[in-house]
């Protein structure tokens, strides 16, 4: 599928992508904390390191943000039955609340938005964001 227009396109939408996703964080500020726990949200339960190794920071600083979140009681730690020298991080019931919180602050704005783009219909959106999804779906063989 790739073409000098499907390639600059997908560029495009790398770029788009992360803008909004900039935009977002800078009207509501979510802490460091936020990315872990969506991480946790998609990939958990997962260890610290693999947490560290995801979120592309240090096991030090993943293991202080864990602790800021255990104390919180967004999540929790349990023994690693796999490894008993390790544990596992995942979500708790509060943690899931604070996320669909900040998902929903964010949904607002991007609704607040598009509500003042009447070239764009619900047919864009729902395009829009099945194209995201489908690029971000394992295929076959690749992850």
């Amino acid at each position: 599928m790739s073409t000098p227009d499907t390639d600059g396109l997908s560029s495009d939408l790398t770029v788009y992508a992360a803008r909004l996703v900039r935009l977002v964080r800078r009207e509501h500020a979510p802490s460091a904390g936020t990315r872990v726990l969506s991480i946790l949200d998609e990939l958990s339960p997962l260890g610290i390191t693999a947490l560290a190794q995801v979120d592309r920071c240090s096991q030090p600083t993943m293991t202080g943000q864990i602790r800021q979140l255990v104390e919180l009681g967004w999540v929790s730690k349990a023994p690693n039955p796999a490894d008993a020298r390790s544990s596992l991080v995942d979500l708790t019931d509060a943690g899931r609340a604070e996320l669909r919180r900040i998902r929903r602050l964010s949904a607002a704005l991007v609704s607040e938005r598009l509500a003042r783009r009447t070239d764009l219909s619900p047919d864009d959106l729902a395009t829009a964001v099945a194209v995201l999804q489908a690029v971000l779906e394992p295929t076959e063989g690749h992850s």
